[in-house]
């Protein structure tokens, strides 16, 4: 793996060199888009709009729109609005994991201790252990500043990217009811569902079956083979038929995982 990082956590007066590497990979299909009429791939170009031509990437910079007039940015300028944090995961303090809505929670890194630093790492990694905390604090990647947690994994410690508070949407405009009549009945029987279908946690066993459903499909069809389309319907149901519905549910003691 080639990190995309290198710098250093901030844990008090200790500073533990690290390397921040990407913890998923893309594992969808790579689907190329066509031109309908001759199968002609479409690529993507950057053009000048004043000249018309394609700009290369090394020829282009990023500028802000200030007052009509745009200031263009270096990477020294990005790097001296603030320096420290650029090179510096700061933990600026230790909180609960359980705290933290799981709304907030964006993109994981792995973080890898340089040599210098892996005693250091080690103990920051068992000491989050033991305390049952997660530090929390904040760094600049790819010029922008992200909030992020610390949480030991195993024999690692993960790097959780987490949302601003104001990039969460308001829900306001939403029509939600505010209030809905449930019978005690319903509530009771759907709490019984849920507790039969309750397990112990395991990610293992959910698999990306749409993924592997349509590269067969791509298979067939690139044979000449027919593809014949899978009867769905989806049927609505009314209020007055939820007690029903939960009842059905609870006879059948197939658990379906997707």
């Amino acid at each position: 793996m080639r990190a995309i990082w290198t710098g250093t956590i901030g844990f008090g007066l200790v500073n533990i060199p690290v390397r921040l590497f990407s913890a998923i990979q893309d594992k969808d299909l790579d689907l190329d888009m066509l031109d309908v009429k001759d199968h002609s791939r479409i690529r993507f170009q950057r053009i000048n709009e004043k000249t018309g031509k394609e700009v290369k990437w090394e020829n282009i910079v990023k500028a802000y729109d200030y007052e009509g007039k745009y200031v263009v940015l270096s990477n020294e300028d990005f790097e001296k609005a603030s320096p420290e944090k650029t090179k510096i995961i700061q933990i600026d303090e230790f909180v609960n994991e359980s705290e933290i809505d799981s709304i907030f929670f964006e993109t994981p890194y792995f973080l890898e201790p340089q040599k210098s630093g892996e005693r250091a790492y080690t103990l920051l990694r068992e000491a989050l252990k033991k305390a049952g905390k997660v530090g929390l604090g904040s760094f600049v990647l790819r010029n922008k500043e992200s909030l992020c947690i610390l949480k030991p994994s195993q024999n690692i410690i993960v790097l959780n990217k987490i949302r601003y508070i104001q990039e969460i949407r308001n829900v306001k405009d939403l029509q939600i009811p505010a209030k809905t009549t449930i019978k005690p009945g319903e509530l009771q029987m759907a709490i019984a569902l849920i507790n039969q279908l309750s397990s112990t946690f395991n990610i293992a066993k959910y698999k990306d079956n749409y993924t592997n459903t349509l590269l067969k499909l791509i298979k067939t069809k690139a044979k000449g083979r027919k593809i014949e389309a899978p009867h769905l319907r989806v049927v609505h149901s009314k209020a007055k038929d939820l007690l029903s519905q939960l009842k059905a549910s609870l006879g059948d003691k197939k658990k379906k995982a997707s």
